[in-house]
């Protein structure tokens, strides 16, 4: 008698390491892996995972796959040759873009759209804002636009008509023209991607989604060979942006929705982790070698957004979890520019060369680098080190490049990286929290990544958050988040209608056809869930305003007076002003789909042999630099053998595989049942 697989594994490609987390749901067992992230091809790192855990593809229940590999093609520009084909008299659309410059002050600035001008080509049609008819589709122009973009070269081809987002007839017609003469599967109707108005937001994620669609569909074209030749015979999950999962089959066909896939996956982890243990309200602060990631989780549910800007001149417009990501990572590199000023990133070492203490030939101060020199790294315990280098070599480096240039001793100009790091941190929290009117003393930080721990509790003084939570596996939660994401697809329907004009009745009709195509996708996934869920939102204004904002609704058949109410309310958390004189537009209809897929023990994270005292788990102490103090002796403790009742006074440095955990001085830290650390931050 056969027995079905049990374990699920998330693996999740980030800039530097690649991360493996498997769970036998039946067992509990766990199995973790780490290695470096391959860039030039993804897959070889992943396939490195799985024999680095001692995995058989054979014995899998399923792999969920966070990958940046979407991201990183499009902010490097190594996409496929794309062409447009575009309502006659809107071909400049996606490069005229907004009322915006690529840099706020000064009078210079350069701006590449991803489709070049001589690829954007023309044809006679037109539909007027109702939906209506106003010049018909010239399919004749239509095919020789095809064949004129395949002689250029192009793979992909995009089909961006003016209101499709209204009445799709045009664009389903010259795409079914289109497919019929184009050699692969490369071709995208806009209002496929996404269907709402604003033409060069829509226009950009369809340009978006043909460019990296090659991209991502040769990749995952590779992966699930290598895995099929591993004996795995089921499909491979990929995660999306929005936080949920899909198909392999069906991410290659909406590929836009992978970008920001990575950062999801955390989010979701810690949303996950927070309902579990009793804190719903948290901010995830999600630190890699690579870039810090930062989010809000409200009422245990990730605040999502449809208006991601990539780039400037890139938004892309389909639902994401709101992470606001900046170029500080623990490979970071720190410099003094011409200035004499000091700056931590936006450019990384990465994993190759990587910090200097990687021994891979790196030669320039990075986070990771100050953060060793300070104590608050083990030497000994650095992952991926091809070449041991001595403290010393790496202290006269940051004296070298830094302290000398600014007038300070090593110690001094590695805590001035430090100190820099954390203010650029600090303020991207501020981003997602105080500048979006939530107040941060009402949340817990929940710190994750490899270098994430490392600087929580001084993010957490800083910005008055009066608790840190620090997850099982801090370094290996996006792969967490890969494991316990369900699947989801997400719709959106533009209705642009003042309040006093809207019959409850559509509103009705168009959540109950989102239900309906979301459903279907679902079971063509063909993956068990335990059930469904369905949340919706609308995108609501006041008349004449530019700037929406979004609101849950309780229900499919609210009522317009509901509608109203709602948003007013909104509006007043939001901005505290009333407008009772000017109406209420509903601009946009969302509807996500979720598939729940069974939960897991989170506990299991930490099961294995306990000290029955403090002073067991010690290990050493070593001689620490804290912001407040100065250089403290410090006892070393092992994570995996802190007792369950544990109460510890900082200053204190907790060590386990995958990430080192800062303790300052003043702080105290215990744990709670499923095994977090509970770090409460003095004032």
């Amino acid at each position: 008698m056969s027995t079905q697989p049990t374990t699920i594994v998330g693996i999740d490609v980030g800039g530097t390491f690649t991360d493996l987390l498997a769970l036998d749901t039946a067992s509990g067992a766990v199995s973790l892996a780490k290695v470096p992230t391959t860039s030039d091809n993804q897959a070889v790192g992943f396939v490195a995972a799985m024999n680095a855990a001692g995995l058989d593809a054979r014995a899998l229940q399923a792999i969920v796959h966070g990958t940046t590999t979407t991201t990183n093609a499009l902010l490097e520009r190594k996409v496929a040759r794309v062409g447009l084909i575009t309502t006659r008299g809107f071909r400049d659309v996606l490069e005229l873009g907004r009322r915006t410059r690529p840099k706020s002050y000064g009078l210079t600035g350069s701006f590449e759209p991803l489709i070049p001008r001589e690829l954007r080509i023309e044809v006679p049609e037109r539909m007027d804002a109702e939906g209506g008819i106003v010049t018909a589709l010239d399919e004749a122009a239509v095919r020789a636009a095809a064949k004129r973009l395949l002689d250029a070269g192009c793979e992909a081809v995009v089909i961006h008509f003016l209101h499709s987002y209204i009445n799709p007839a045009h664009e389903r017609r010259a795409e079914a023209i289109v497919r019929a003469a184009w050699p692969n599967e490369y071709v995208t109707a806009g209002h496929r991607v996404v269907s709402e108005y604003r033409e060069f937001e829509r226009g950009t994620t369809a340009a978006v989604n043909a460019a990296i669609q090659p991209v991502l569909d040769r990749y995952l074209g590779r992966l699930e060979s290598e895995l099929k030749s591993l004996g795995f015979g089921r499909d491979l999950l990929v995660m999306q942006g929005n936080g949920g999962t899909v198909s392999a089959r069906a991410a290659a066909e909406a590929a836009a929705h992978t970008v920001m896939s990575g950062p999801a996956s955390g989010v979701m982890a810690a949303a996950y982790t927070g309902r579990a243990c009793g804190q719903p309200d948290l901010i995830t602060y999600d630190m890699g070698g690579t870039s810090t990631d930062v989010g809000l989780i409200r009422e245990g549910v990730p605040q999502v957004s449809s208006e991601l800007d990539l780039e400037y001149g890139m938004p892309i417009h389909v639902p994401m979890v709101d992470v606001h990501t900046i170029g500080a990572g623990g490979g970071s590199i720190a410099s003094v520019d011409p200035s004499g000023m000091l700056r931590v990133g936006p450019h990384s070492a990465g994993a190759a060369p990587g910090p200097i203490c990687y021994g891979r030939g790196g030669e320039r101060p990075t986070i990771t680098d100050a953060n060793l020199v300070l104590g608050r790294l083990n030497p000994d315990r650095l992952l991926a080190v091809d070449s041991p280098v001595s403290l010393d070599h790496v202290r006269a480096r940051i004296a070298e490049e830094i302290g000398a240039k600014l007038g300070l001793a090593w110690d001094q100009a590695a805590a001035a990286i430090l100190r820099i790091a954390n203010d650029r941190m600090a303020g991207a929290i501020r981003l997602v929290s105080m500048a979006r009117g939530h107040d941060p003393r009402d949340f817990a930080l929940f710190a994750f990544g490899g270098a994430g721990p490392l600087h929580a509790t001084a993010l957490a003084r800083e910005l008055a958050l009066p608790k840190v939570l620090v997850p099982a596996r801090p370094g290996i939660t996006n792969a967490l988040g890969c494991v316990v994401a369900d699947l989801r697809r997400d719709f959106v329907r533009t209705i642009n209608k003042p309040l006093p004009i809207l019959d409850a009745a559509e509103v009705r009709a168009a959540l109950e056809a989102q239900i309906a195509e979301g459903e279907a996708m679902l079971a063509k996934d063909g993956v068990a869930v335990d059930r469904v869920e369905r949340l919706h939102y609308a995108d609501m204004l006041f008349q004449g305003q530019s700037h929406m904002l979004q609101v849950a609704l309780p229900r499919i058949d609210v009522s317009v007076a509901e509608l109203r109410t709602i948003f007013e309310a909104a509006y007043w958390r939001r901005f505290g002003v009333e407008l009772p004189e000017i109406r209420a537009v509903l601009v946009n209809l969302h509807t996500a789909v979720i598939g729940k897929r069974p939960g897991i023990d989170l506990a299991a994270l930490m099961r294995g042999e306990k000290a029955k005292d403090i002073a067991a788990a010690r290990v050493a102490t070593r001689d620490v630099w804290f912001e407040r103090g100065g250089w403290i002796a410090t006892p070393i403790y092992a994570r995996d053998r802190l007792p369950l009742d544990l109460k510890l006074d900082g200053p204190a440095i907790i060590e386990q595989l995958d990430t080192t955990i800062v303790v300052e001085p003043g702080d105290r830290v215990g744990c709670d049942a499923i095994g977090n650390l509970v770090v409460e931050v003095a004032p």
